[in-house]
Protein backbone atom coordinates (compact mmCIF):
# COMPACT_ATOMS: atom_id res chain seq x y z
CA UNK A 1 0.00 0.00 0.00
CA UNK A 2 1.17 3.52 -0.75
CA UNK A 3 2.94 4.62 2.46
CA UNK A 4 1.82 8.22 2.02
CA UNK A 5 -1.87 7.40 1.51
CA UNK A 6 -3.62 4.97 3.85
CA UNK A 7 -6.64 4.62 6.11
CA UNK A 8 -5.09 6.93 8.72
CA UNK A 9 -4.53 9.72 6.21
CA UNK A 10 -7.88 11.41 6.79
CA UNK A 11 -7.99 10.98 10.56
CA UNK A 12 -7.26 13.86 12.94
CA UNK A 13 -8.09 16.47 10.31
CA UNK A 14 -10.08 19.62 10.74
CA UNK A 15 -13.13 19.58 8.46
CA UNK A 16 -14.43 23.08 9.24
CA UNK A 17 -13.39 24.51 5.88
CA UNK A 18 -13.83 24.07 2.13
CA UNK A 19 -13.70 20.37 1.28
CA UNK A 20 -11.56 18.51 -1.25
CA UNK A 21 -13.06 17.29 -4.54
CA UNK A 22 -12.04 14.76 -7.17
CA UNK A 23 -11.74 17.54 -9.77
CA UNK A 24 -9.50 19.40 -7.35
CA UNK A 25 -7.19 16.39 -7.07
CA UNK A 26 -7.11 16.10 -10.87
CA UNK A 27 -6.22 19.80 -11.24
CA UNK A 28 -3.47 19.59 -8.64
CA UNK A 29 -2.15 16.45 -10.28
CA UNK A 30 -1.91 18.31 -13.59
CA UNK A 31 0.14 21.05 -11.91
CA UNK A 32 2.51 18.57 -10.26
CA UNK A 33 3.01 16.57 -13.45
CA UNK A 34 3.72 19.77 -15.35
CA UNK A 35 6.43 20.63 -12.80
CA UNK A 36 7.78 17.07 -13.00
CA UNK A 37 7.89 17.34 -16.79
CA UNK A 38 9.99 20.50 -16.52
CA UNK A 39 12.41 18.72 -14.19
CA UNK A 40 12.50 15.69 -16.49
CA UNK A 41 13.30 17.93 -19.46
CA UNK A 42 16.34 19.35 -17.70
CA UNK A 43 17.41 15.86 -16.61
CA UNK A 44 17.11 14.61 -20.18
CA UNK A 45 18.56 17.64 -22.00
CA UNK A 46 21.45 18.47 -19.67
CA UNK A 47 22.76 15.16 -18.24
CA UNK A 48 26.24 16.56 -17.66
CA UNK A 49 24.71 19.03 -15.23
CA UNK A 50 22.02 16.86 -13.66
CA UNK A 51 23.94 13.56 -13.35
CA UNK A 52 26.10 14.87 -10.45
CA UNK A 53 22.89 16.15 -8.85
CA UNK A 54 21.16 12.76 -9.07
CA UNK A 55 21.85 11.61 -5.51
CA UNK A 56 21.18 15.04 -3.92
CA UNK A 57 17.87 15.22 -5.84
CA UNK A 58 16.90 11.76 -4.58
CA UNK A 59 17.72 12.71 -0.99
CA UNK A 60 15.86 16.02 -1.24
CA UNK A 61 12.80 14.28 -2.68
CA UNK A 62 12.94 11.73 0.14
CA UNK A 63 13.21 14.41 2.83
CA UNK A 64 10.39 16.46 1.28
CA UNK A 65 8.13 13.41 1.09
CA UNK A 66 8.76 12.60 4.76
CA UNK A 67 7.96 16.19 5.78
CA UNK A 68 4.78 16.15 3.69
CA UNK A 69 3.62 12.86 5.23
CA UNK A 70 4.05 14.10 8.80
CA UNK A 71 3.09 17.74 8.12
CA UNK A 72 0.32 17.40 5.56
CA UNK A 73 -0.61 21.06 5.62
CA UNK A 74 2.78 21.79 3.98
CA UNK A 75 1.91 19.74 0.90
CA UNK A 76 0.78 22.67 -1.27
CA UNK A 77 4.13 24.39 -0.69
CA UNK A 78 6.49 21.41 -0.82
CA UNK A 79 4.93 19.05 -3.36
CA UNK A 80 5.98 21.14 -6.42
CA UNK A 81 9.61 21.01 -5.22
CA UNK A 82 9.23 17.27 -4.71
CA UNK A 83 7.84 16.92 -8.24
CA UNK A 84 10.73 18.90 -9.74
CA UNK A 85 13.32 16.76 -7.95
CA UNK A 86 11.56 13.60 -9.09
CA UNK A 87 11.54 15.00 -12.62
CA UNK A 88 15.30 15.58 -12.56
CA UNK A 89 15.85 12.02 -11.37
CA UNK A 90 13.47 10.43 -13.88
CA UNK A 91 14.78 12.47 -16.80
CA UNK A 92 18.40 11.61 -16.04
CA UNK A 93 17.79 7.91 -15.34
CA UNK A 94 15.58 7.53 -18.40
CA UNK A 95 18.28 9.03 -20.61
CA UNK A 96 20.79 6.49 -19.27
CA UNK A 97 18.41 3.64 -20.09
CA UNK A 98 17.61 5.14 -23.50
CA UNK A 99 21.27 5.21 -24.48
CA UNK A 100 21.60 1.49 -23.72
CA UNK A 101 18.18 0.48 -25.06
CA UNK A 102 16.93 2.92 -27.74
CA UNK A 103 13.17 3.36 -27.67
CA UNK A 104 12.75 2.18 -24.09
CA UNK A 105 11.76 5.65 -22.84
CA UNK A 106 8.72 5.91 -25.11
CA UNK A 107 7.67 2.34 -24.32
CA UNK A 108 7.96 2.89 -20.57
CA UNK A 109 5.98 6.14 -20.65
CA UNK A 110 3.31 4.63 -22.91
CA UNK A 111 2.92 1.52 -20.75
CA UNK A 112 2.76 3.58 -17.54
CA UNK A 113 -0.01 5.79 -18.92
CA UNK A 114 -1.83 2.73 -20.27
CA UNK A 115 -1.68 0.94 -16.92
CA UNK A 116 -2.82 4.08 -15.11
CA UNK A 117 -5.94 4.50 -17.24
CA UNK A 118 -6.68 0.76 -17.24
CA UNK A 119 -6.57 0.72 -13.43
CA UNK A 120 -8.75 3.83 -13.27
CA UNK A 121 -11.27 2.30 -15.68
CA UNK A 122 -11.29 -1.00 -13.75
CA UNK A 123 -11.82 0.89 -10.48
CA UNK A 124 -14.62 3.10 -11.78
CA UNK A 125 -16.35 0.13 -13.43
CA UNK A 126 -16.10 -1.91 -10.25
CA UNK A 127 -14.05 -4.68 -11.85
CA UNK A 128 -11.44 -4.30 -9.10
CA UNK A 129 -12.76 -3.38 -5.66
CA UNK A 130 -10.62 -2.15 -2.77
CA UNK A 131 -11.93 -4.62 -0.19
CA UNK A 132 -10.24 -5.25 3.15
CA UNK A 133 -8.71 -8.45 1.75
CA UNK A 134 -7.43 -6.52 -1.27
CA UNK A 135 -5.89 -3.90 1.02
CA UNK A 136 -4.19 -6.61 3.09
CA UNK A 137 -2.71 -8.50 0.15
CA UNK A 138 -1.44 -5.40 -1.64
CA UNK A 139 -0.11 -3.84 1.58
CA UNK A 140 1.79 -6.95 2.66
CA UNK A 141 3.22 -7.41 -0.84
CA UNK A 142 4.30 -3.76 -1.03
CA UNK A 143 5.98 -3.88 2.38
CA UNK A 144 7.75 -7.12 1.48
CA UNK A 145 9.08 -5.58 -1.74
CA UNK A 146 10.29 -2.47 0.09
CA UNK A 147 12.04 -4.56 2.74
CA UNK A 148 13.69 -6.66 0.04
CA UNK A 149 14.98 -3.53 -1.69
CA UNK A 150 16.29 -2.11 1.58
CA UNK A 151 18.10 -5.34 2.47
CA UNK A 152 19.57 -5.54 -1.03
CA UNK A 153 20.79 -1.92 -0.75
CA UNK A 154 22.41 -2.57 2.63
CA UNK A 155 24.11 -5.73 1.37
CA UNK A 156 25.41 -3.97 -1.74
CA UNK A 157 26.82 -1.12 0.36
CA UNK A 158 28.60 -3.74 2.46
CA UNK A 159 30.02 -5.36 -0.66
CA UNK A 160 27.99 -8.53 -0.17
CA UNK A 161 26.23 -10.27 -3.05
CA UNK A 162 22.54 -10.14 -2.26
CA UNK A 163 19.44 -10.96 -4.23
CA UNK A 164 20.80 -10.97 -7.76
CA UNK A 165 17.41 -11.67 -9.30
CA UNK A 166 16.35 -8.09 -8.53
CA UNK A 167 18.59 -6.78 -11.31
CA UNK A 168 19.36 -9.93 -13.32
CA UNK A 169 17.79 -10.42 -16.74
CA UNK A 170 17.08 -14.08 -16.01
CA UNK A 171 13.60 -15.64 -16.19
CA UNK A 172 13.38 -15.31 -12.40
CA UNK A 173 14.50 -11.68 -12.55
CA UNK A 174 11.97 -10.84 -15.25
CA UNK A 175 9.21 -12.64 -13.34
CA UNK A 176 10.09 -10.70 -10.18
CA UNK A 177 9.97 -7.35 -11.99
CA UNK A 178 6.65 -8.28 -13.58
CA UNK A 179 5.28 -9.11 -10.13
CA UNK A 180 6.48 -5.76 -8.74
CA UNK A 181 4.86 -3.93 -11.68
CA UNK A 182 1.55 -5.68 -10.89
CA UNK A 183 1.74 -4.72 -7.21
CA UNK A 184 2.61 -1.11 -8.10
CA UNK A 185 -0.38 -1.02 -10.46
CA UNK A 186 -2.71 -2.43 -7.80
CA UNK A 187 -1.55 0.29 -5.42
CA UNK A 188 -3.27 2.73 -7.78
CA UNK A 189 -6.60 1.11 -6.92
CA UNK A 190 -5.96 1.81 -3.25
CA UNK A 191 -4.97 5.40 -4.05
CA UNK A 192 -8.18 5.95 -6.03
CA UNK A 193 -10.24 4.46 -3.21
CA UNK A 194 -8.56 6.56 -0.52
CA UNK A 195 -9.06 9.74 -2.55
CA UNK A 196 -12.75 8.95 -2.93
CA UNK A 197 -12.96 8.31 0.81
CA UNK A 198 -11.31 11.67 1.50
CA UNK A 199 -13.88 13.39 -0.71
CA UNK A 200 -16.77 11.54 0.97
CA UNK A 201 -15.42 12.49 4.41
CA UNK A 202 -15.24 16.14 3.36
CA UNK A 203 -11.48 16.37 3.94
CA UNK A 204 -9.88 19.86 3.88
CA UNK A 205 -9.15 21.50 0.54
CA UNK A 206 -5.37 21.17 0.92
CA UNK A 207 -5.78 17.39 0.87
CA UNK A 208 -6.32 17.72 -2.87
CA UNK A 209 -2.61 18.44 -3.09
CA UNK A 210 -1.93 15.47 -0.84
CA UNK A 211 -3.98 13.16 -3.04
CA UNK A 212 -2.13 14.40 -6.13
CA UNK A 213 1.21 13.95 -4.35
CA UNK A 214 0.31 10.41 -3.25
CA UNK A 215 -0.70 9.45 -6.79
CA UNK A 216 2.60 10.80 -8.09
CA UNK A 217 4.53 8.64 -5.62
CA UNK A 218 2.79 5.50 -6.89
CA UNK A 219 3.00 6.39 -10.59
CA UNK A 220 6.71 7.23 -10.36
CA UNK A 221 7.32 3.87 -8.68
CA UNK A 222 5.28 2.13 -11.38
CA UNK A 223 7.22 3.89 -14.14
CA UNK A 224 10.60 2.95 -12.66
CA UNK A 225 9.57 -0.68 -12.29
CA UNK A 226 8.30 -0.79 -15.89
CA UNK A 227 11.58 0.76 -17.02
CA UNK A 228 13.49 -1.92 -15.10
CA UNK A 229 11.31 -4.71 -16.53
CA UNK A 230 11.71 -3.50 -20.11
CA UNK A 231 15.48 -3.21 -19.69
CA UNK A 232 15.65 -6.81 -18.45
CA UNK A 233 13.62 -8.03 -21.41
CA UNK A 234 15.77 -6.04 -23.88
CA UNK A 235 18.95 -7.27 -22.24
Amino acid sequence: MNPVLNKKTFSNLSYEQEAMTVNGVINKSFVLWLVLAVGAYFGWAYPSVTAPLLMPAILIALVLSIIIVFKRNTVALLSPFYAFCEGLVLGTLTLFFEKDYPGIAFNAIFLTITVLFCMLAAFKAGFIKATNKFYLIVSVSTIAICLLYVVELILSLCGVAGFNFITASTPLGIAFSAFVVIIAALNLIIDFDMIEQGVSYGAPKYMEWYGAFALMVTIVWLYLEILRLLSKIRR
